[in-house]
């Protein structure tokens, strides 16, 4: 695959949507009751997997729940296989999701029915960064240009 160099480069959010974790407050006095399902809406390997199987990692280390928590990988579709199984688990506080930029975008190019709007965002764990490459062959090198064409 032939690229250009960077011609756009800013911060994305690597949304986590993620669970209290069991660090409980006075105001957060909920606890699992059964194993927490932590759905990443991606492959293996990735950022999201990564992150996910880190804090599975350190909530097992620390004990910070009294049941488990298990990672589910569902990346079909972009992920939307993902969003629509949490989307479809209204109210369960034991089924969580982690996810980056295709928050947004697999709706937007799937036209799968979900939107971010169907998710509560808890808390944001990392900053990722955004690339946006171009072949070799077009004739842009920055951002103003590609969106001038566009």
């Amino acid at each position: 695959m032939s690229g250009k160099s960077v011609f756009f480069k800013g911060s994305s959010l690597a949304l986590a949507v993620t669970m209290a974790l069991g660090v409980a407050t006075a105001s957060q006095a909920w606890e699992p009751t059964k194993t927490v399902e932590f759905v990443v809406p991606a492959g293996t390997g990735g950022g999201a997997d990564q992150m996910a199987r880190f804090i599975q990692g350190v909530v097992t280390k620390h004990n910070l729940m009294k049941q488990s928590m298990v990672v589910v990988n569902k990346g079909g579709g972009a992920g939307a296989e993902g969003f629509l199984d949490v989307k479809g688990a209204k109210g369960d506080p034991h089924k969580i999701i982690i996810t980056l930029s295709n928050l947004f975008t697999t709706p937007l190019a799937t036209g799968v029915p979900f939107s971010w709007k169907d998710l509560s965002p808890v808390q944001m764990m990392a900053l990722d960064q955004f690339i946006f490459w171009v072949n070799a062959e077009t004739p842009y090198t920055t951002a103003k240009e590609f969106v001038d064409a566009a």
